[in-house]
This record gives C-alpha cells, sequence and structure tokens, in this order.
C-alpha cells in the first residue's frame, strides 16, 4: 500500500479531530473473526453476534475518507443526508492528509501548483468560481485570469497551488460536519448480509473499543480507498531486498529530501527514472536546488520510450512531445469529462473500451515554460544528460555508488553509475495487492473490468454487489478502465460522486440536486454556512 502520512499537524486552528467513537460491549466471545466468518461469504446477524462483534446501524459508509470518499459525502450532505445517517472509516485525520504526502514527497509543497484544471474544485461541486478567480481576488492580480483567458497558446494552461486547495478543502469539511462523521479505524472487509446490506468489518485503534472488530451494518456502502498501492520495478525491488538499502535508490512517493540534502553538501550524480509529471517535478528540484545554491549536480535522465516529436496513431490522437517528454496539459484529453470523449466510452464494452483507453493513455507531462528554460540548460552545460534504454540490473559499485545496467535502444550495453536513483515510473500495484479489494473479489463476486481494474456501473455501482436493496460503489483510481475515463483526477471523483448521488436519489436515500436546491445550496456554500 502507499505508505500512511507520518504525524500530520494541526489541519488548522479551527479544526478539531473528534475523540474516538465509543462502542458498546459485545457479550459472548472475544468479538474479533472468527474462521467461520473469514470462510463465509454472506454473513447473518447471528454470526456477527456469536463472535462477540459490536453492531453499529448506519445507512451509509465510505471506506478511505481521502478526497474521494470527501467528494461523495460531499454530494451527498448537499443532497440532504444528515450526518447521522454517514460515517466515513478511515485511518487518516483529514480527507487532503494522504494527498498532501504525496504531493509532498513528489516535489509539490504547498507553494507550487498541481496538474488540476481551474474549474476543478473538489471543495465545490459547481466549479464556480473557479480557483484562477480566487486567485485573482486574494491576489489582487489579473495575472491568473489573464492566463486562463489567453491558454494554452499564449500561457501555460493554469493550475492552482496545492496550498489553495488543501485550505478550501478544509472550509468545505468544516462546512459539511466531516469530523462529526468521521470514525478512526483500519476496514479489515465488506460482508454481504443475509436479507440485504453489508456487514463493514472496522479495525479501530488500540484502547477505542472493548473489542478488536465493530461491524457497520448499512445498506450502502461506497470504497473510496484510492490507490492500491506503489509498485517497484523489479531490478530496483531486487536491489533494495537484497541489500535492504533504502536510501540510495528510492521511489519519488517516498519521503526522499535526504537525496537533496546530500547534494547540497557535496556534488553528486543522481539517475532519473520515467517520463511524467512526477519526472518533471524532480528535475525541477534538483534544478531548482542547483541554481539557489551554486551546486554541481549531475543529472541523468533515462526513459525506457524516448519521445522525439509530435506521436499518435492518427491526427485526431495526437500529442505534442520532444526531448523524451509526450506533452500533454492535463491527466486526460478535456473531452473525457462532458464531450464526445465520455461519450464514445460510455457506449464501449470489452475490447473496445480497453483500446479506447490504450490510445489515449500512456505517460505525459505539461509543457512548460520554466522547465524547457532549465532542461536547455543543463543540456548547454553538459550536467543534463538524457538515455534512452531498460535498466536490466542495479548494483553496488567498488566505491559504493549504484550501477545501473543499462540496453540502449541501440542494443548496446553500459554502466552508469549515480550516487541516487529516483524511481518516478509511477507504477501502480494490482489490486489483489489492497486486502479489502482483494476480498471484495474473493467474496462479493467483484470482477475486473478490460483494463484490469474493478469493473463497475455507469452509476459506479461495483458490479456483482448488489444484495437486496444494498449496493456498493466505488470511485477513484482502482476504477480506471470502466465507463467513465479520469476517474484518478478532481473532476473525475466529482463526476463519479454525481453519478453515485443521482442513484441514490433515485433509491430514495438523498434528495434530487435539482436547479432550485442547486442554487439554494450554492448560495449556503458562498456565505460558507455550516449544513
Amino acid at each position: 500500500m502507499i505508505p500512511a502520512a507520518p504525524a500530520y499537524p494541526a489541519p488548522g486552528p479551527q479544526t478539531a479531530v473528534p475523540q474516538q467513537q465509543s462502542y458498546p460491549a459485545a457479550p459472548g466471545a472475544g468479538g474479533d473473526l472468527t474462521p467461520e466468518l473469514l470462510d463465509t461469504s454472506v454473513w447473518s446477524d447471528q454470526m456477527i453476534a456469536a463472535a462477540g462483534i459490536p453492531i453499529v446501524d448506519i445507512p451509509f459508509v465510505t471506506i478511505g475518507g481521502g478526497i474521494g470518499s470527501f467528494v461523495t459525502v460531499d454530494y451527498l450532505r448537499i443532497a440532504g443526508v444528515p450526518t447521522q445517517n454517514i460515517r466515513i472509516l478511515s485511518n487518516i485525520d483529514t480527507p487532503w492528509q494522504t494527498y498532501e504526502y504525496l504531493t509532498r514527497v513528489s516535489q509539490i509543497p504547498r507553494s507550487e501548483r498541481i496538474r488540476s484544471d481551474s474549474a476543478s474544485r473538489p471543495d465545490n461541486i459547481w466549479g464556480f468560481p473557479s480557483y484562477a478567480m480566487e486567485e485573482t481576488i486574494k491576489d489582487k492580480s489579473l495575472k491568473a485570469a489573464w492566463q486562463v483567458l489567453v491558454e494554452p497558446m499564449f500561457a501555460d494552461f493554469y493550475t492552482p497551488r496545492a496550498g489553495m486547495v488543501f485550505e478550501n478543502l478544509e472550509r468545505e469539511a468544516k462546512r459539511i460536519r466531516w469530523w462529526e462523521m468521521l470514525v478512526k479505524g483500519q476496514v479489515r472487509m465488506v460482508r454481504r448480509r443475509h436479507g440485504g446490506g453489508y456487514f463493514t468489518i472496522l479495525t479501530p485503534p488500540d484502547g477505542a473499543a472493548p473489542t478488536k472488530r465493530v461491524a457497520y451494518r448499512s445498506q450502502y456502502v461506497h470504497v473510496g480507498i484510492g490507490y492500491p498501492g506503489l509498485k517497484f520495478l523489479p531490478e530496483l525491488q531486487e536491489f533494495r531486498t537484497k541489500h535492504q538499502d533504502f536510501h540510495h535508490v528510492v521511489n519519488a512517493y517516498e519521503d526522499h529530501e535526504h537525496v537533496y540534502t546530500f547534494l547540497k553538501s557535496r556534488p553528486g550524480t543522481v539517475l532519473v527514472r520515467g517520463g511524467g509529471i512526477v519526472a518533471s517535478r524532480v528535475l525541477q528540484r534538483l534544478m531548482d536546488d542547483r541554481e539557489k545554491f551554486g551546486l554541481q549536480t549531475q543529472i541523468v535522465h533515462l526513459f525506457r520510450t524516448y519521445v522525439s516529436g509530435p506521436h499518435g496513431k492518427n491526427a485526431w490522437l495526437r500529442r505534442q512531445g520532444g526531448n523524451g517528454f509526450a506533452y500533454q496539459g492535463f491527466n486526460y484529453p478535456k473531452s473525457v469529462w462532458g464531450g464526445q470523449l465520455k461519450a464514445k466510452i460510455r457506449k464501449l464494452e470489452g475490447a473496445d473500451r480497453a483500446q479506447a483507453y490504450k490510445d489515449m493513455g500512456g505517460t505525459n507531462t505539461p509543457w512548460r515554460r520554466r522547465w524547457q528554460a532549465q532542461m536547455n540548460a543543463g543540456r548547454a552545460g553538459n550536467w543534463y544528460h538524457t538515455l534512452e534504454g531498460v535498466a536490466e540490473d542495479v548494483t553496488i559499485g567498488a566505491d559504493g555508488r549504484t550501477v545501473s545496467r543499462v540496453k540502449f535502444a541501440n542494443g548496446q550495453i553500459s554502466e552508469i553509475p549515480a550516487d541516487f536513483i529516483i524511481d518516478c515510473t509511477g507504477l501502480e500495484a494490482d489490486i489483489r495487492e489492497h486486502r479489502l479489494l482483494a476480498d471484495l473479489m474473493d467474496h462479493s463476486n467483484v470482477g475486473r473490468n478490460p483494463v484490469g481494474r474493478l469493473d463497475v456501473e455507469r452509476s459506479f455501482e461495483l458490479k456483482g454487489t448488489a444484495n437486496g436493496e444494498g449496493r456498493v460503489y466505488a470511485s477513484g483510481s482502482p476504477t480506471l478502465g470502466g465507463y467513465f475515463p479520469g476517474v484518478d483526477t478532481f473532476l473525475g471523483l466529482q463526476v463519479a460522486a454525481q453519478e453515485i448521488a443521482d442513484d441514490l436519489a433515485r433509491r430514495g436515500f438523498a434528495k434530487r440536486i435539482g436547479p432550485g436546491r442547486s442554487v439554494s445550496q450554492w448560495l449556503k456554500w458562498a456565505r460558507n454556512q455550516q449544513i
């Protein structure tokens, strides 16, 4: 799994993380999962009682507590669902905690800009005012507004600062009373219940409950756990395991500040691997430090696939490229969120849908003027070097540095020494690597979609999990490959949440967000009126 964030500082002066929920003592057995429960796919209330596990009744449960859970709960609160009907089961204190950790270690602190559109606001389902408009008002400057007006022809795409995103998420979390619904703990599994609905098994923190497990009995479950985990390239994983060296070979999504600290103390060489947005951010950090502190850092950038110019199968599926990178403003073409591409993929099945994802997929990064100028300076100064090839092995050299054995595109083999290797390939673990998802696949008829992730309906209901009137929904990265692309983006999470809220409204759980409710609720949002 993605590593949990370190101890998180206080989210803000008015943000209070609640005390742990208290649970009634359970009679009978010791309050833990029994072999019978582990081996049975559909549980009865009597089985839970026999195990001594206390039961908490709640209509809707969301698992994860990150931004996927946040956006879904935000829609439901705006749709009139009271806080007493929702519980958020999570091992983190704030919905942006894991995301902020990942952005920070991948060299996007609060002061830097993330890769997201101006109107993609997870704190504001209407997208108005946009981030650019808010920045224009706060900074009392027309720079952001002008950038949006002339992008991308005369300026880079506008993207918001990470800090602005987190501050607005905190504001909305307080407004919808997020912490009244939050229950801390680790979700172990979700199982179907005899008679309909589900049991979600939570392991509370030590001392928070009289039993090891607590069962949440609900009619609806939302799975919003985010990325299943990180996966290292085989040769890097082998090196780390063999030498127990987690210092010289690091993943960009791990905390690796020690690399930059070392380079400030003496000249060194860094091998950067990967060609996406994270590689761009790592390069910029290395180059910024080199410029700011007068360092002598040498950067070797290894691309598995080197993009030398515009590429694509036809004129309608072509993106710009050069110097190794494929350039694209955002993760996906904008039409996936509300244009022809969205409508097209919503109709595709099987191999046709998989091919469509392949056609528009691939590693890419935005074209940014500052990055281009820095890389041009590095090439001219002979301290930034790009290579195309495949690393077949990583060892420790006689001088204690890493040595990568690389096979180049022309078949030649060379050894590249470096003080550090930063892996920016961004490989994700298979969905079965996550214990909760593996259990759903084993016991709740959950299958894979055409690209190997969780198979969901157009409403984001997990196929095969319906149980009486009960439904399980899922959104975010584990559902990539479904009827809607872009699920692992801010706007994609909002589209998923809207589909889920609409489906729940059809089932009578929430009110429909029609024009009247939408306008009245936006006015409450604009006044920051708590709901």
